[in-house]
């Protein structure tokens, strides 16, 4: 299970070496048993197969290099000559090294999702630790007296040069999702942080089943019983994003803390007895009393798929299809066959309040949204003024009614109404689409209405609340991945810079949320900084009083990745800023403007030479001693990078 970076993060990998160490030398160093020790190791961590998506690449790429070490043993099996105790002893540290590799991999393929996110880049350094390790053990081997052929030979020196390499790679989609995770636990507005990007993080981890769920409730809660509680801020935001990510699913949120062993109310049955698994509700994953379908045929628990829509989904958790209408239709012979099973293996149900069949939505709810929609289409300008402003109320209050406002066909004439030579029927029209676009299935019919080159044309000459709101409503759509794409043909990148730099502070507040979104696409990185979004950004590093440095910092954290980010971003000036905010700005600037240095010191050992000049070194040992835990991670990063540039004593 996941350990603390810092039990981890050791020089040998922590006190689980330490222990593996310690029963190694109190084994006879003999020939067959280290050789047979090391397949053992190797062929077990090839067998634990599903790693979390974080970490997935990393580990199929160390199980590939461990099966190379395969033939190796073969050919040293096959010598004829006794091996020497030196040799013997050599590969024994082979054997340590592929056990803390199977060791990190377990935990990649057993730990917390969420947590393994969070903390990517400690993990990141507990594989290199294992690829020095690996290093060190297969370079001091004595393959002359091992009879290794030459083929063999320099396969295993080919191996050593890509794990000396393997320690400076960066993984980007590793960046991309921190940053997604730094938008969830901002604390800054969050308007548009509704299930949507919920859900794309869910994705992104694997967590958006209830099986998923399931297994990291019991990843997570045994995390917190390793830590003593939840006494961490790390630990508690993982605790809030799983249970954010079961109200997505419409799964119960419960208290981890609280639960008995197993996650969840677990079925009291007979040891031997085997629940039919069409019998079980694909959503909780127990036996189903009230089994209704669903437009897309497949069949649910009425209590748990009422809970998925009444939480604004409008897809089937099982085939993801959009549902084409939101009716339950009883599904009374399979209910019949349950009840004939459970007689037969007497068997008892669980009882369950019983939920009188009701229609969600309002008759008259759905009936004044019609007529609001008519008028918007084939009434005098008045009237359509009155309409569109009552739809924007009106998708403002509940889910319920941007789902009814899309279902009555509400979105085509709201796109229509964007291209109105009207301002204010264009600013209500965009601020209609922004609240409708909350809903996951709204934002794909919102862009193939063609909304999104109208919504960048208000964003350039529409009024400031619509302006506004227009950068608002393109960060909301920009959630789904081919969106961003479209922004950034569409030429919307520029007037969300101009509004960064322009704007009132609510508006670069939006213009930044939806740059920084937009800025994960690589092509639209090189669009912003065409776009001139540098100067703006320096000035927010300035304007301390706008309280946008973190936005700031993140979106150039982004931007320092390219290498034209980089030459433009990287300045004599902007190098002392950041010193500045690495000395005396607030835990999370000092964290953000630590991972820019680090970033920028990757790439050019002159950011650092400059760096240092202006005192840089003294702060980044305050920051490893006492900053937050990533901020001592990057903290020690840049210093170990400035003693291998030789710039420092």
């Amino acid at each position: 299970m996941v350990m603390d970076g810092e039990r981890l993060g050791g020089e040998d990998g922590g006190e689980a070496v330490e222990e593996e160490n310690a029963r190694d030398e109190s084994v006879s160093p003999d020939e067959a048993d280290v050789l047979q020790e090391i397949v053992a190791v190797i062929e077990s961590a090839a067998q634990l197969g599903d790693y979390r998506r974080t970490q997935r690449k990393e580990c199929y790429s160390l199980v590939r290099r461990l099966k190379l070490l395969l033939p190796l043993v073969e050919e040293i099996r096959d010598h004829d000559e006794p091996i020497s105790e030196t040799g013997i002893k050599a590969l024994w540290n082979v054997k340590k090294a592929t056990s803390l590799a199977k060791k990190l991999l377990k935990i990649c393929n057993e730990g917390s999702k969420i947590y393994l996110a969070l903390e990517s880049e400690a993990v990141k350094v507990k594989f290199q630790k294992v690829y020095e390790r690996l290093t060190r053990a297969l370079d001091a081997l004595p393959y002359d007296q091992l009879g290794i052929s030459d083929e063999v030979n320099e396969q295993m020196q080919l191996m050593i040069m890509q794990l000396r390499r393997a320690k400076r790679r960066t993984d980007t989609q590793d960046i991309e999702l921190a940053m997604d995770l730094m938008v969830v636990f901002s604390k800054n507005e969050d308007r548009n942080l509704d299930s949507a990007i919920f859900e794309r993080l869910a994705k992104k981890l694997d967590l958006h089943a209830p099986e998923d769920l399931k297994n990291e409730t019991l990843a997570v809660r045994k995390l917190v019983k390793e830590r003593g509680g939840p006494t961490t801020e790390s630990i508690q935001q993982i605790i809030d994003l799983l249970n954010k990510f079961k109200q997505t699913v419409g799964v119960e949120v419960t208290n981890i803390l609280e639960e008995p062993t197993m996650p969840y109310k677990m079925l009291e049955k007979l040891p031997s007895l085997v629940i039919p698994h069409e019998f079980l509700c694909p959503i909780t994953l127990e036996i189903m009393t009230d089994p209704v379908i669903v437009a897309s045929g497949q069949t649910y628990e009425r209590e748990s798929i009422q809970k998925w829509l009444d939480s604004n989904h409008r897809t089937c958790p099982k085939t993801r299809q959009t549902l084409a209408h939101l009716s339950l239709a009883p599904n009374y012979a399979l209910k019949n066959l349950i009840i004939q099973w459970c007689e037969k293996n007497n068997f008892q149900l669980p009882k369950k309040h019983v939920v009188l069949e009701s229609d969600n939505s309002d008759p008259e709810q759905r009936e004044e949204i019609q007529s609001l929609i008519e008028v918007l289409s084939f009434s005098q300008l008045e009237e359509q003024r009155k309409a569109v402003i009552k739809l924007r109320m009106l998708s403002k209050e509940n889910p319920e009614n941007r789902v009814l406002i899309a279902e009555s066909s509400g979105i085509p004439p709201l796109v229509h109404l964007l291209s109105y030579p009207d301002s204010k029927i264009q600013e209500h029209a965009v601020t209609a689409l922004l609240n409708l676009s909350i809903d996951e299935a709204n934002k794909k019919s919102i862009a193939n209405e063609g909304a999104i080159p109208a919504i960048i044309d208000i964003l350039c000459k529409g009024t400031t609340e619509a302006r506004e709101n227009s950068a608002a409503c393109l960060f909301s759509l920009s959630m789904v991945d081919e969106n961003k794409i479209t922004v950034g043909l569409s030429n919307g990148i520029p007037p969300l810079v101009e509004l960064l730099q322009n704007g009132t502070i609510r508006g670069k507040k939006d213009a930044a949320t939806a740059l920084f979104n937009l800025s994960l696409n690589q092509m639209n990185k090189d669009r912003a900084i065409e776009a001139g979004i540098v100067p703006p950004l320096l000035q927010l590093l300035k304007d301390r009083h706008l309280e946008m440095v973190d936005e700031a910092l993140s979106i150039l954290l982004l931007l320092v990745s390219h290498p034209t980010g980089r030459q433009e971003i990287g300045q004599l000036s902007f190098i002392k800023t950041l010193v500045e905010f690495i000395k005396d700005g607030t835990p999370k600037n000092k964290e953000c403007a630590t991972s820019v240095l680090l970033e920028l010191g990757s790439s050019n050992s002159n950011f650092l030479l400059t760096a240092l000049q202006f005192g840089v070194y003294e702060h980044l040992a305050e920051i490893a001693r006492s900053g937050t835990r990533r901020a001592q991670r990057k903290a020690a990063s840049v210093q170990q990078l400035m003693r291998k540039y030789e710039q420092i004593p």
